[in-house]
């Protein structure tokens, strides 16, 4: 059974990942310190697999905006063995867009995984669901 600091400990992983996003420095060092090896993170319009590029991905897909600010609910944590858990959230991202300041807001549901590894847990599968969305999102072009 997992323990009140390991389901503590995995929020926390999320907590910093959507914070991150907002005026972190996305590298490869970050990317490590959040996921496993084999992390998959699925957004409705993308998805990628692999720590390797995940950085860049994620680089890639704020590109379109000039500012983001993302709010979570505390994560509902639940254990799947000794060194696995189940998580999900809710997530209200808003997007400054770059082509015209405009607003595109997204209320959000992230559903995941983390595993316990040798330098702690590391977030295995993140998946996006919208459930709502406000203004137009930037072009799927601008979005790349």
């Amino acid at each position: 059974m997992q323990s009140a600091e390991s389901a503590s400990q995995v929020g926390n992983l999320l907590d910093r990942y959507l914070i991150s996003l907002d005026d972190d420095k996305l590298d490869d060092e970050w990317a490590r310190g959040l996921f496993t090896d084999d992390a998959r993170v699925a957004f409705p319009m993308s998805r990628h697999e692999g720590v390797d590029g995940l950085a860049e991905y994620h680089r890639g897909a704020l590109a379109a905006f000039e500012r983001t600010q993302h709010l979570n609910s505390p994560a509902v944590v639940e254990p799947r063995g000794a060194d696995e858990v189940r998580l999900r959230a809710n997530v209200i991202s808003t997007h400054v867009r770059l082509d015209d300041g405009a607003l595109f807001t997204a209320g959000t549901l992230v559903t995941g995984a983390a595993r316990r590894t040798g330098e702690g847990w590391r977030l295995s599968a993140l998946s996006f669901r919208v459930i709502w969305t406000t203004g137009t999102p930037p072009a799927a072009e601008a979005a790349r």
